[in-house]
Order: structure tokens, then C-alpha cells, then sequence
């Protein structure tokens, strides 16, 4: 059974060991040996600032996935979900939360960004209705290499239609 919630401080170190095994998982080309110490940190230290900003997805009572909106806009900039949890519906249960934060809000539209080589990731947000809005190849130097970036982003309210004059065209 899967239950959302928000984070607990005592839930940081078992989400520091999702996030790292997630992320490991996700940085497909990069030899991950020596950066899982910078990974590692990254989490500490986001998490342990901003535990109260990350929503958790339990399974069967343990902390299995979580995401979060580390500005509190309409950017979810973190979604991890525990490798052998995957498939089970956390990733969506996540999503979801998010989503009705962002809405709830006032954001018509959510967006986040993903290694554009994780194809499995990109295939999830795209099965939530998420587009592809832009690609960026960028130096990192801590990972010494061009790293791929992808965009996406789902609307939630209708574009207005565009008309001049009285009654439109």
C-alpha cells in the first residue's frame, strides 16, 4: 500500500540512500564509482536544509520514494523513487502530489528537467502527459564531462485561443 506524506527529519538518511541509489541508476554513460561521494553529499546536504520541503512515498510503511520543489515554484526539482520500489506506482503517487501543490499554487503549468539520456525517466513524464521543451548540453566539471539535460513540462490550464477583433478572426 502506498501512502504520501510529508517528511519527517528523522526520514533524511534513509532518503539520502534512495536518492543515491536512484541516482545512480539514472546517470546512464557516467562511471559512478568515484562520484557517489558527491552524490551523497548533495543529498545530505540538500536534504538535511530542506527536509521540510520533500514529500515521501511509503510502501508497505517504508520510506521508498520521495520528490520535492526545492523553490517552492512551479519546478519539481527532485523525483527519486528507490530502484528495486520501482514499478509500483510510487513515481505516480509522487507526481501527483506534486502536481496538486503546484496547481493549488497558482501554476498553470509544472516542469522539471532529467539526464536526457535516462530514457526511462523521459518515458515516465511523458506518460504523465509532460512534452519535451528543451535540451541543453552542459560542462560538468565535477562529473569532467558534457552532461545532457533535458526539459519538460506538463500544462494544466488551456492556452487561451488567440483571436483579434470581435469574434476572433
Amino acid at each position: 500500500m502506498i501512502t504520501v506524506r510529508n517528511a519527517l527529519e528523522e526520514d533524511v538518511p534513509v532518503l539520502i540512500g534512495i536518492g543515491v541509489r536512484a541516482w545512480e541508476q539514472a546517470i546512464v554513460g557516467v562511471s559512478v564509482q568515484v562520484r557517489r561521494d558527491h552524490a551523497r553529499n548533495a543529498f545530505q546536504q540538500f536534504l538535511a536544509n530542506r527536509w521540510l520541503r520533500v514529500t515521501v512515498a511509503d510502501f508497505d510503511g517504508q520510506p521508498s520514494g520521495w520528490a520535492s520543489r526545492e523553490k517552492l515554484d512551479d519546478e519539481i526539482s527532485d523525483l527519486w523513487v528507490d530502484p528495486p520500489q520501482q514499478r509500483k506506482g510510487l513515481g505516480s503517487a509522487l507526481l501527483s502530489a506534486m502536481e496538486t501543490e503546484i496547481a493549488g499554487a497558482g501554476f498553470e503549468a509544472a516542469r522539471l528537467q532529467t539526464h536526457a539520456r535516462n530514457l526511462a525517466a523521459v518515458g515516465f513524464f511523458q506518460k504523465h502527459g509532460y512534452a519535451v521543451n528543451w535540451l541543453s548540453v552542459d560542462y560538468s566539471q565535477r562529473l569532467d564531462r558534457n552532461i545532457e539535460s533535458v526539459g519538460l513540462r506538463r500544462q494544466f490550464v488551456a492556452d487561451a485561443p488567440v483571436a483579434y477583433g470581435p469574434g476572433g478572426f
